[in-house]
């Protein structure tokens, strides 16, 4: 019977203290198995048949992390057997204190579902499927800190030492931002929402929820963004399209057939000399005939 207690002062398999990252024989040793050994193109898997557990390492030598599997799974380095030992947090099956304590939870990662008990710096995280732990992998506590790599100013608005041009018409705004942030690239940082959403801290902001229509956030970063005049010459065709970049980091899962971002009026492409073709799927038809009448080569997507 494999036995783990995670303490406030120790993590112990079976009476061996463990500290991560630990050598694959003290392991072995502790365990008191052989083990079988899968090379991944990242990672070094270890796993314990009989016992219901892997081991991940990065080196082949030093193990980073343990998972007990509580379910059967099908994949080439599952073991074979689920975990039937006992693993106590705080001197109670780990499960039961888990069921019991959700106050405790720690998310570990943005949309961390399942939750971790956190320990004497290592963590014990859930795999939760249908209300239901599947597996715990127990690694060294790594705090979530959203934002956390991303310039702190990366998607602050500043204003331009230059000259700007100034849109009426926010249809029309973003898909000139398409053009030059997404295909040409001069118009920078490009904008990507799930960096935005880990980046922006007032709010919390759930893509998976809230991405069947325009996320405020990001929609009000493109009506602020400034647009330098000086870019206004790159602008020679518009093409509309329901998967367009700027769409998806508006409103990823509005399927396409929304009005959110029409074109109602052409007065903002006065601004733009060089624009000679504009393919719609975003716009009013009086704006259709507007761009018509302005000479520029029109046509419904």
């Amino acid at each position: 019977m494999i036995t783990l207690r995670l303490t406030p002062t120790s993590f112990e398999i079976n009476a061996v203290s463990i500290a991560f990252p630990v050598a694959i024989n003290t392991l072995k040793d502790c365990l008191n198995a052989d083990f079988r050994q899968t090379n991944t193109k990242n990672n070094t898997l270890f796993t314990w048949d009989n016992l219901g557990i892997i081991a991940y390492s990065e080196n082949g030598e030093l193990v980073d992390s343990l998972t007990l599997e509580l379910e059967p799974e099908a994949y080439d380095f599952s073991p074979k057997s689920i975990f039937s030992g006992t693993f106590y947090f705080k001197d109670e099956d780990i499960s039961k204190y888990y069921n019991s304590h959700k106050n405790e939870r720690v998310e570990l990662f943005d949309g961390d579902d399942g939750g971790a008990l956190v320990l004497n710096n290592i963590s014990a995280w859930f795999d939760v499927n249908d209300d239901a732990i599947s597996a715990i992998e127990i690694s060294p506590y790594q705090s979530y800190t959203r934002g956390e790599g991303i310039p702190k100013d990366k998607y602050t608005i500043k204003p331009l030492d230059e000259a700007v041009l100034h849109f009426t018409d926010f249809g029309f705004k973003l898909s000139v931002i398409e053009t030059l942030m997404y295909e040409k690239e001069v118009l920078l940082p490009k904008f990507d929402l799930n960096e935005f959403a880990n980046w922006y801290q007032p709010r919390k902001i759930d893509i998976d929820a809230e991405g069947y229509d325009p996320i405020p956030e990001a929609e009000q970063y493109f009506k602020d963004l400034p647009i330098p005049l000086r870019l206004a010459s790159e602008l020679t065709e518009i093409y509309q399209n329901g998967g367009n970049d700027i769409y998806m980091n508006l409103a990823p899962f509005s399927g396409g057939a929304v009005t959110f971002w029409d074109i109602e009026s052409t007065e903002d492409a006065k601004q733009f000399p060089n624009l000679k073709t504009v393919t719609l799927c975003y716009a009013k038809e009086k704006a259709y005939n507007e761009f018509i009448e302005m000479g520029i080569k029109t046509e419904w997507l």
